[in-house]
């Protein structure tokens, strides 16, 4: 795609968007992105621009607190089958028609958002979660590899377990820092991502920091949980719109 101020400019806001939701909110950044981008390029084009920005504001906020190694040594096989199911699942991001890939995409945000504003909170007892961990991580991991979307279902399942609220902040961060890289890998192997585009994604990084300091700033003066159900409303519209393309 040629580098017009347009495009530019629509790069520039779409990745300060992001951030201040994943400022205020502590995640949403390529959800957020893959919407907002998959409505003017193929959703593969729009995940390779998110890759360097996601990466960059997960490692920041994986590594927020003290927590780190100790998440590793719980969550690693979930980790592990996230890596494997998103470089797998990549192929169907890279080959499918864009349009139907698109449609995929606006599910995942359709019922990212449903779950999220309608679903009440479980919990998971910790018997179960060694046997639960690596299959939810290969569900999510090749729902991330098909849509470049990295919520579901490894968000609540995360949320779900017994861990305080610095330390799910940090899980999420391990979770989508490890979803970036595969994603990156999955789309190298299928010749979808170029240095050009990786030039253009680091342009992007800037915007998405910036959005994540303002979103932090917002965050302190409204209600999150306000502005939660009005994030989550306007991904289920954009998902219905990029869903509704293939039977227009």
């Amino acid at each position: 795609m040629p580098e017009s101020i347009s495009y530019l400019l629509l790069l520039i806001g779409t990745f300060l968007a992001a951030g201040v939701v994943k400022g205020v909110t502590g995640m949403g950044l390529p959800t957020v992105a893959m919407g907002l981008l998959g409505t003017i390029m193929p959703p593969a084009g729009a995940a390779a621009l998110l890759v360097l920005p996601s990466f960059v504001t997960n490692v920041w906020q994986l590594f927020s607190g003290p927590s780190v190694a100790q998440l590793i040594r719980r969550l690693w096989p979930m980790m592990l089958c996230i890596l494997v199911g998103t470089v797998g699942g990549s192929a169907l991001l890279v080959h499918v028609d864009p349009v139907w890939s698109g449609l995929g995409l606006g599910v995942a945000l359709i019922v990212y958002a449903g779950y999220a504003l309608l679903a009440p909170a479980f919990s998971v007892p910790t018997r179960l979660e060694r046997w639960l961990s690596p299959v939810v991580g290969l569900i999510t991991g090749v729902v991330t590899g098909a849509t470049g979307v990295f919520v579901m279902p490894a968000v609540p399942y995360l949320a779900s377990l017994t861990m305080n609220r610095d330390e799910r902040v940090q899980a999420l961060g391990l979770s989508f820092t490890l979803s970036t890289v595969a994603l990156a890998i999955g789309l190298f192997t299928h010749d979808a991502l170029h240095v050009a585009q990786l030039g253009t994604s680091m342009i992007a990084i800037v915007p998405a920091l910036i959005g994540m300091w303002a979103g932090q700033r917002v965050r302190m003066r409204i209600s999150p949980v306000r502005f939660r159900q009005c994030f989550l409303l306007f991904l289920m519209v954009l998902g219905f719109e990029l869903s509704s393309r293939p039977f227009l």
